[in-house]
């Protein structure tokens, strides 16, 4: 079966996460960056995770600087950041890209399996999430102003959700 176990990537700590340890669990993954406007989002992401955690969900942010250079940070201060901020208690990784012919293979994985806006594959800014099962699938990608907390009956779906199935993605 297709999954996003077959992945690994670098915590912004240098440590290496293989995604099979997310087998059973629900995910959201983020490409995120601290002077993306957007980046107020990330209260709203520790949130989710802080409601849906203890049920099996886990967020994913993912440091990226393609998108007007707005990731200056590495490394572990992204970490402090992050913390400092938004009080973020979710995996954050270090920087990755996300589209071109560098893009992390993850990140080819889940734009080979859904399309953004028009239709286009590539990732236009940075807060786009895909909301990933507990089979390790993609379910759905949304769009970077899609609020967090408008995801909350979708991820319960998901974590009640014993088929496994893909449902339809939303951009």
């Amino acid at each position: 079966m297709d999954s996003i176990y077959r992945f690994n990537a670098q915590l912004a700590s240098g440590e290496n996460f293989s995604l099979e340890s997310l087998q059973g669990k629900t995910a959201l993954i983020v490409n995120i960056a601290s002077k993306c406007n957007f980046s107020v989002q990330m209260a709203s992401l520790e949130k989710l995770y802080q409601e849906y955690k203890q049920q099996g969900f886990t967020v994913l942010g993912f440091a990226c600087n393609q998108f007007g250079h707005n990731e200056p940070l590495d490394g572990n201060e992204l970490q402090a950041f992050y913390k400092q901020h938004f009080d973020v208690s979710f995996p954050i990784f270090n920087k990755v890209l996300v589209n071109g012919p560098e893009a992390h293979p993850l990140f080819n994985y889940l734009k080979c399996h859904t399309r953004g806006i028009a239709q286009n594959r590539a990732i236009k800014w940075n807060f786009t999430k895909f909301l990933i099962n507990s089979k390790g699938q993609l379910v759905a990608r949304y769009a970077p102003r899609t609020k967090p907390e408008t995801l909350k009956m979708v991820i319960e779906s998901n974590l009640n959700d014993e088929t496994g199935l893909i449902q339809c993605a939303k951009v």
